[in-house]
């Protein structure tokens, strides 16, 4: 809910506000192919694009460092007060402004675009009201705090950019004339709120989370510091010391004990949870379609274990205990990211290339594990996009965490994942964050200059992980029969999310249960599992089921384009089509499919 609360100024805020840390061992960017000059009525659509960019830039300057908007590295998010008020009234001015250049312009691509970006304005406005109507505002400042900070400090950011970290340490901390920490904010904007008991507090689990990652937080921000050498902030970084163990101390006193212990979200802010990413079907509807698809996977899965138990040598036939002795045979540290690298991520590419699934950049891709830190704001594997706006060659980023640091106990023990650093593994994993999944994805939109409304203001997560999940799909023939087991087992994965996200923000199940699906069904370890629950009760609710919903659109209008063109269906042309219209919501993707790339290749 912290999403919702902040009113993100960006829908990227679901799936890519993951940090941004390089490696200590990644390597500057390859050449990138050379970006694509825009056509104009793009160039057209991104000035008009503007106001509502700057609108939402002056309330979340990290985001607006993210995508690569100048003049917003010194800023820092706004949480003074009346922040909610101030920013509808941007968003809302903003959205007059649309709607004006929406009754002159002609071109029908500009107005569609316009269309987009009116719509994308009213859900920040819709969002930011409930979050007033329902929830006391709550804020984990040393996430907040230590992502900022990694947008600048990154191996691929212009040494001039990253100098401006530590005006934005100072803005933080309030070491700058006329700036407020963001600890006595953030602080303030939860008093002022918490005495009304109309309102919901935090949930315990997230603030025990925010709680647990502090220090982590804290040491995250002096490593980045430290690595790319910024001088003259030892008085910036004791300050963030200082202040952020006195809001850790604040959270354990007075936000702690009165959090609540039942994670359901009122049904209006769930509803809109769900529009939100993307799924336009009643969340009862989708638990039925999910529940048909989890009984289909599972019984896929559990024909083809005792294959792949006979091709490894594995005593056993049910598809649980042949994935867990896969498990057994796990990667050492130091080698996963050299399988993913050289043995995978090559093999893959090969094979999208010989069966002309989609056509690939002509460069490596950029895969590396992820810091501690990250991992703590963002505990499962991820793709960080490359800046939108202003890119010069950027590359996004495959980020592989190994590990959830909030499921950990007090000793430190049990946060280790053993989802993704075996061999089987990670097949299906680079299918759906690399190639040809999120790397192709937002690599396209760069490269072939896809404007911002449909890069920017499309954006949700049944967009952005249909593809992905599509891209995974894709790629199973080609891959070996154990990783073909654990692609259905992601699959199945992304079914039971569609399941228990919105049962359990319906109280049609409890944690525990839905934990043992995921652990026993499913075969998720412990701390992964708990990264999932987090996900659908506090971190992301709603967004689970995106995955699977966007994926079953995608897979329907493939079966009707099929059909349309018989033998003159062509799956790479398909597959390039659907990448060219960047991330067009799934009713205006099939109008552009049946319009124009079924008449095109009728034509042929």
């Amino acid at each position: 809910m912290r999403r919702l609360l902040l009113a993100s100024a960006l829908a990227l805020a679901c799936t890519t506000s993951a940090p941004l840390l390089a490696h200590e061992d990644a390597t500057p960017p390859q050449a990138a192919t050379a970006l694509q000059q825009a056509p104009a009525w793009v160039q057209r659509s991104n000035e008009l694009a503007q106001p509502l960019l700057k609108a939402q830039a002056a309330f979340a300057p990290e985001m607006a460092s993210f995508i690569g908007l100048e003049g917003y590295d010194e800023q820092v998010a706004d949480l003074g007060p009346d922040n909610g008020k101030r920013f509808r009234a941007a968003m809302r001015d903003a959205r007059q402004t649309l709607e004006g250049d929406l009754t002159h312009e002609e071109n029908p691509d500009v107005r569609q675009d316009l269309q987009i970006m009116i719509a994308a304005a009213g859900r920040q406005v819709e969002g930011s009201e409930l979050g007033e109507r329902f929830l006391v505002p709550f804020n984990d400042v040393g996430q907040l705090m230590f992502q900022g900070e990694q947008v600048l400090l990154q191996e691929q950011v212009d040494p001039a950019r990253r100098a401006k970290a530590l005006e934005r340490l100072k803005r933080y901390v309030g070491l700058v004339p006329g700036s407020t920490p963001v600890t006595v904010e953030a602080r303030a904007r939860y008093e002022e709120k918490a005495s009304n008991p109309a309102l919901l507090k935090p949930t315990r689990l997230e603030v025990e989370q925010a709680l647990r990652n502090a220090e982590t937080y804290r040491t995250g921000i002096r490593t980045l510091f430290g690595k790319f050498k910024i001088e003259g902030a030892d008085a910036a970084l004791a300050a963030m010391d200082e202040q952020l163990g006195e809001y850790t101390d604040w959270m354990r006193s007075e936000v702690l004990p009165a959090a609540r212990t039942d994670t359901r979200l009122p049904p209006e802010v769930y509803a809109f949870q769900l529009k939100q990413v993307g799924i336009d079907i009643a969340p009862q509807e989708l638990v039925q379609r999910a529940q048909l698809e989890f009984m289909e996977t599972r019984s896929a899965m559990q024909q083809l274990a005792p294959l792949v138990a006979k091709a490894n040598g594995i005593e056993a036939s049910d598809y649980r205990d042949v994935i867990r002795a896969l498990k057994k045979q796990q990667l050492d540290k130091d080698s996963i990211e050299g399988y993913y690298r050289n043995t995978v991520m090559p093999e893959l590419e090969r094979q999208i290339a010989r069966h002309h699934v989609v056509d690939l950049p002509q460069r490596p891709m950029i895969m590396r594990l992820a810091s501690p830190a990250e991992s703590a704001a963002q505990p499962a594997p991820h793709f960080l996009p490359a800046p939108f706006i202003g890119n010069t060659g950027q590359q996004g980023q495959f980020v592989l965490p190994l590990g959830n640091p909030a499921s950990s106990g007090k000793d430190g023990k049990g946060a280790a994942y053993d989802d993704f650093s075996f061999k089987a593994g990670a097949w299906t994993l680079t299918a759906h964050e690399g190639r040809p999944g999120h790397e192709l994805q937002f690599t396209a939109m760069v490269e072939r200059g896809v404007s911002l409304a449909r890069s920017l203001f499309a954006f949700n997560s049944v967009n952005v992980e249909g593809w992905a999940l599509y891209a995974e799909a894709e790629m199973i023939p080609y891959e070996p029969l154990d990783g073909q087991l654990i692609a259905l087992q992601f699959r199945l994965l992304r079914a039971a999310r569609a399941m228990l996200d919105p049962m359990l923000n319906l109280g049609q199940i409890d944690r525990e249960r839905a934990g043992k699906l995921l652990t026993d069904d499913v075969v998720l370890s412990e701390p992964m599992a708990r990264q999932e629950l987090d996900r659908y009760t506090f971190n992301m609710p709603g967004q689970a089921g995106a995955y699977f919903y966007g994926y079953t659109r995608i897979l329907q209008l493939r079966m009707e384009t099929e059909l349309a063109l018989g033998q003159k269906f062509d799956r790479l042309a398909y597959n390039n089509f659907l990448l060219d219209q960047g991330l067009l919501p799934p009713d205006q993707l099939a109008t552009a499919v049946r319009e124009r790339f079924v008449p095109a290749q009728r034509a042929k």
